[in-house]
């Protein structure tokens, strides 16, 4: 069965609407009529989709877009491809902030869960085990053998699979969960990704209307955080742990059997592949390919893509043997007497 979201779906709306709500112009006021029921990324954008393009590193993607309409500074709009209609705007992103918006309606978080805790519409399995002063969330499913700590919240339609463990003061949102799951306490997953449509007179917060999802056996220490997709979804593949106090932006995709120790950070839409390992307090900045098997050490910072099975140090992150070197000459320095 498929998952019904974690938003209320909103539309179709016309162009004219659209445009008109978004504060941009259609360039041919001629097919304002025209339906659009979604607003999606210009690669998965299709005719009946709204799209959007602000940043010159996706003109490929833009020439190739399969998206009816699309939100775009006057002077970008003749790449349009032929079949994708010009919705012209100073501001794009913003726009499709506002758009997003129009498209996808929170869902209640409270839910008719509030009085006796555990919503009625929750589907629960016989041997699960829910501490006192849990919350379950409406149409929220939860696996066989799971047990879920006092405090923990676990949201309206969120998926946990069976023999998971959520922790004490652990919260779960726009979710789904794998079998065999560990949160430890005051985990947090599902949050908003931290995405802001920059201006001077303000900036515009952009929906994040993704998801979590984590395979089977994965691991999150105390007081990590995940946070949701803005549009795709953020992924954390089956048997990686996570230490504590560690960050996941949205839409960063995490492989398999990963090691990430404490107090690392992953910017938004890195990808590390299958058993890469990060040492603590170690950073990937976002857009970032970490290959397989790749070795980061503890307080390096990758701003480069990282090919499979090298390993590296330092800030800005280079292969260990040149980072070892770099020490190395930096303490001779150090040591000189002029």
């Amino acid at each position: 069965m498929e998952h019904p979201g974690f938003f209320n779906r909103l539309g179709p709306y016309s162009l004219a609407e659209f445009a008109a709500h978004v504060g941009a112009v259609i360039a041919d006021g001629s097919i304002g009529e025209r339906r659009v029921v979604d607003i999606k990324p210009l690669s998965e954008a299709g005719p009946e989709d709204v799209s959007f393009f602000e940043n010159k590193k996706y003109l490929d993607s833009l020439q190739t877009t399969k998206a009816g309409a699309c939100l775009i500074a006057p002077a970008f709009a003749d790449r349009l491809p032929s079949g994708t209609a010009a919705l012209t705007t100073k501001t794009p992103y913003t726009a499709f902030a506002t758009g997003l918006g129009l498209f996808y309606e929170p869902l209640d978080m409270q839910g008719d869960s509030i009085g006796g805790l555990i919503s009625s519409s929750a589907k629960i399995a016989s041997d699960a085990k829910i501490a006192r002063g849990a919350i379950i969330g409406d149409e929220a499913v939860i696996g066989a053998g799971t047990r879920i700590a006092a405090g923990a919240v676990v949201g309206p339609r969120v998926v946990v699979g069976n023999n998971c463990q959520l922790g004490p003061n652990s919260t779960v949102t726009h979710a789904i969960l794998g079998d065999r799951v560990i949160l430890h306490s005051g985990v947090c997953i599902g949050q908003d990704g931290f995405g802001f449509a920059l201006g001077r007179d303000g900036h515009a917060k952009i929906p994040q209307v993704g998801r979590v999802v984590i395979g089977d056996d994965v691991e999150i220490g105390a007081n990590s955080t995940v946070d949701r997709g803005a549009m795709a979804d953020t992924v954390i593949g089956s048997g990686t742990k996570i230490d504590n106090l560690v960050q996941i932006a949205h839409n960063v995709i995490i492989g398999r059997h990963c090691i990430i120790v404490a107090q690392s950070g992953i910017a938004g839409s890195a990808k590390l592949g299958d058993y890469v390992i990060m040492g603590a307090q170690s950073g990937v900045l976002g857009h970032v390919t970490v290959g397989d098997g790749a070795q980061i050490a503890g307080t390096a910072h990758v701003k480069a893509d990282i090919a499979p099975g090298q390993r590296v140090g330092g800030t800005p992150a280079v292969p260990f043997v040149e980072w070892a070197r770099q020490l190395a000459a930096i303490k001779r320095l150090g040591q000189r007497r002029d």
